[in-house]
């Protein structure tokens, strides 16, 4: 490994570690200068696995015995090697997981591409809470879905936050973002997709009926929280699906509705 130690916080090279809890710096930051973080050597580890390249890591002693593995054959990838209070000092709290890395942020691919092959696909809305999108990504990784697409205002997979709630995932599912509507919708017909939107109406159909003779290619469409589904998005599904709740909760969080509409649907394709 290129091990550099660094002792100071205010070194230009830690530049792209820099203020890290400043949620509305980075969403600007990491898009436009096309990085993103990730944090654990496990998170790494997936990200490489995927194919993408790291423009620097931050770590500390203890963590380069792990780092090793993890960084075999790239070698000129450079490793800061920091103090603790550095690295605090730096990135604005505590580094417990022990490694940062600097990612370039691979192009986004194409609608068509992701959905190639695909069967059961997830659609998020305008999520703006990192963590929902994080532990949506994480249901579809681990209840079968082929693919996760994301609406231009929906917030970024590959935030810190989004990536370490996902533990990785984010590298495991195929993704990208969607056009806006109407245009998202011909994008999903023309590759086969039934759009089925998960929303509290009056002409919705249960899940238990939905799930028992799905089409053959479905995306479930989540809406944000608070507000739901745009009028727009609405529009655009061929059906609206309801999951029947009891105790007079009326809707669950949506990575937990992602993951029960996730397992009924999948079930019934896989027979």
């Amino acid at each position: 490994m290129k091990i550099l130690p660094v002792d100071d916080p205010s070194d230009p090279r830690l530049a792209d570690y820099r203020d890290l809890t400043d949620v509305a710096l980075r969403r600007v930051l990491e898009p436009e200068g096309g990085l993103y973080m990730a944090e654990s050597a496990k998170v790494l580890a997936r990200a490489l696995a995927a194919g993408h390249r790291p423009r620097s890591v931050l770590t500390q002693e203890r963590w380069l015995p792990e780092l090793e593995d993890v960084l075999a054959g790239l070698d000129e990838v450079p490793v800061y090697l920091v103090p603790a209070e550095v690295a605090e000092g730096v990135t604005g709290y505590a580094v417990h997981r022990g490694v940062l890395a600097a990612m370039h942020r691979p192009e986004p691919p194409a609608v068509a591409d992701v959905l190639a092959g695909a069967r059961l696909a997830v659609i998020l809305e305008d999520i703006v809470d990192h963590t929902n999108v994080g532990a949506a990504f994480r249901a579809a990784a681990g209840l079968g879905a082929d693919a996760v697409l994301v609406t231009p205002r929906c917030a970024d997979p590959l935030y810190r936050r989004s990536v370490r709630v996902s533990m990785g995932t984010v590298f495991q599912v195929p993704w990208t973002r969607l056009p806006e509507w109407p245009e998202a919708r011909e994008q999903l017909h023309a590759a086969g997709f039934h759009i089925a939107a998960l929303a509290l109406s009056d002409e919705a159909v249960s899940l238990d009926e939905f799930a028992a003779a799905p089409p053959e290619r479905v995306a479930l469409l989540m809406g944000a929280e608070g507000d739901g589904l745009s009028r727009r998005a609405l529009a655009a599904s061929d059906s609206v699906v309801t999951i029947p709740m009891a105790g007079g909760v009326d809707s669950l969080n949506v990575a937990s509705a992602s993951a029960v509409a996730l397992w009924a649907v999948g079930r019934s394709q896989r027979g």
